[in-house]
């Protein structure tokens, strides 16, 4: 249940809100309200927006993090997170970033389903998924933080209430590579090699997501329709990172080699 009224919730949105354009990051705030819940994260999101489609987003997906057990210890949690994809932030495959733009920017390398029949819980599963799904594909996942990655006077890491607050960090998706039909091959065993500069800083197996990284679609339609929410036909859906986050600034090239499934790559200056 929500610890904070309807009108902090609409105030640390703003300031989220403002802090992306400002490109300057907010206290952290797990710390400012070391009494809000999961339920008030979420409020925040769900107010920030609200602010978005004021100005013209739309949704075009979503997202799901925190799906390793390694990040769900270091998060404190025993469930994934998930935010919200809208319009402005599909990024063309070979695009050139202005690092500027973002606070922290690092990226994530995961798998994209694209769904071509809604889904919506309960009871939905890995079968229903695979059902519904009419494309995977490679996908970057360019996470951000508006709010303070360590408190600026403790050096404390954010907890988990800040970053679902904050969208789940999402900033920008890329897509790429070769998609294939969810059957085609073992999505358990599609891995990738990410390349910072020529150099693999990066490698992971996307069974490490969940299993099998439908299981978090899965996990997502089940969790929203506990809202009388879903997933729509036509909609992106990032299953979670297969590799630690890594940053990037001005000057480094990135290429992510997804093996049979092609390659994804994206520049920044």
């Amino acid at each position: 249940m929500p610890k904070l009224d309807a009108s902090t919730h609409q105030a640390l949105a703003r300031e989220l809100h403002d802090a992306e354009r400002s490109r300057t990051p907010v206290m952290q705030f797990s710390r400012r309200y070391p009494e809000m819940t999961i339920a008030d994260s979420y409020a925040i999101s769900q107010a920030w927006l609200a602010l978005k489609f004021a100005e013209g987003r739309r949704v075009i997906g979503h997202k799901i993090g925190l799906t390793s057990r390694a990040m769900q210890v270091a998060a404190q949690i025993t469930e994934p997170d998930h935010g919200t994809l809208l319009d402005d932030m599909l990024v063309a495959d070979g695009a050139t970033l202005e690092a500027s733009r973002f606070i922290v920017p690092r990226l994530e390398v995961e798998l994209a389903f694209i769904l071509a029949k809604p889904l919506k819980g309960p009871g939905v599963t890995l079968f229903d998924v695979l059902d519904a799904t009419a494309w995977v594909t490679p996908a970057l996942e360019l996470i951000d933080g508006r709010i303070e990655l360590f408190d600026r006077d403790t050096k404390a890491p954010r907890k988990v209430f800040d970053t679902i607050a904050d969208n789940a960090a999402n900033a920008a998706v890329i897509l790429g590579g070769r998609p294939v039909k969810p059957d085609a091959i073992d999505l358990r065993w599609a891995g990738a090699l990410l390349y910072r500069n020529g150099v693999i800083e990066e490698s992971g197996l996307s069974a490490a997501v969940l299993n099998h990284p439908g299981n978090g679609i899965a996990w997502l339609a089940n969790k929203l329709g506990a809202f009388d929410e879903g997933l729509q036909a036509g909609e992106i859906v990032l299953a979670g990172s297969f590799t630690r986050p890594v940053a990037c600034a001005a000057g480094d090239v990135f290429h992510a080699d997804y093996g049979p499934l092609g390659a994804i790559g994206v520049r920044f200056v």
